[in-house]
């Protein structure tokens, strides 16, 4: 029986809290265990600690979780909780994605300052965002647009927005729903026209393959459909060597047993597009996602990628 409380490893933004918070409450109801059984243990990672540059500028995914999956390795930690989006393709040896909440909203959301819609800008406009994808989203849509590099946690880029820096920025409705911040959304993107990064809204638990006792405990709040669709968007992530340096959008949708992914890749400027279509059978989710990544890339052919890498 467990005596010791169990430790769970998390970043120290807000959002990480909320999403840690979250991961303990279900915990709490499906074993019927008091809060004191938990302990969140808070780590300040690499790409927390570096915010003056963008991620593709520092080496991409992976900063926000290097140090976590350092301490899971070694025991420290019995799992640790993260944001689906932020994780690298590979998992480092000895390490899974276990479990996934049930998935948030995919969209994302526009905080405008100077009007509500990026369309309603006014031409020359500057919006601030971190995400590649979402930068060459913008520049798609209004090529005026004049895009800079919003870094840090929400409250520190709707800071910046409070503070002129930008006419406007984007966030993920998902993360403003966990802090419950939804006011600050001027609007809200359609997701076939502005893809969401792959695995957004869904909340990933990290933790080692031999703890099968820890495992059996995380299956309980693991989300069916969550995990197939977001193993779907990570292998077609994969297959395209998916990282912060490259802008790829994507999400799949599960109805009963069926599965449909959309994906796309764009340049970073916005001007060249390739998107792709797939569906099946939800157990084929990861192969699903692997032959959509191959055959985007395929149509697109290796000096698309080549040609800004």
């Amino acid at each position: 029986m467990q005596t010791k409380p169990f430790r769970i490893g998390t970043r120290g933004s807000p959002l990480a809290l909320a999403q840690a918070h979250e991961a303990r409450d279900r915990l709490m109801a499906a074993h019927g265990l008091p809060e004191e059984m938990f302990e969140i243990v808070v780590l300040t990672t690499k790409g927390d600690r570096i915010t003056d540059r963008s991620l593709a500028a520092i080496g991409g995914k992976g900063l926000f979780t290097e140090e976590l999956e350092e301490k899971l390795i070694s025991g420290e930690l019995d799992f640790a909780v993260h944001s689906a989006k932020d994780m690298a393709t590979k998992i480092p040896q000895g390490l899974a994605l276990t479990a996934y909440l049930p998935r948030e909203d995919i969209r994302d959301s526009v905080i405008g300052r100077t009007a509500p819609r990026l369309i309603e800008l006014p031409y020359g406009a500057t919006v601030g965002s971190a995400s590649l994808r979402r930068q060459a989203l913008i520049r798609r849509l209004r090529p005026d647009i004049n895009v800079i590099t919003f870094r840090g946690s929400v409250q520190t880029r709707l800071r910046k927005l409070e503070e002129g820096q930008a006419d406007a920025t984007l966030l993920a409705v998902a993360g403003l729903k966990r802090l419950g911040k939804v006011e600050v959304i001027t609007d809200i993107l359609d997701p076939d026209e502005f893809p969401p990064a792959p695995a957004q809204g869904a909340i990933a638990i990290e933790s080692r393959i031999a703890d099968s006792r820890m495992n059996d405990l995380l299956a309980a709040i693991n989300d069916g459909p969550t995990f197939d669709t977001v193993s779907c968007e990570r292998a077609f992530l994969a297959a395209l060597d998916g990282s912060c340096r490259t802008p790829i959008a994507g999400y799949a949708v599960c109805e009963g047993d069926h599965l449909r992914f959309f994906g796309m890749i764009l340049t970073p400027d916005g001007q060249q597009v390739h998107t792709t279509t797939i569906e099946g059978n939800r157990r084929d989710a990861e192969a699903l996602g692997t032959n959509a990544g191959q055959a985007i890339r395929a149509e697109a052919g290796s000096t698309f990628f080549e040609d800004w890498i």
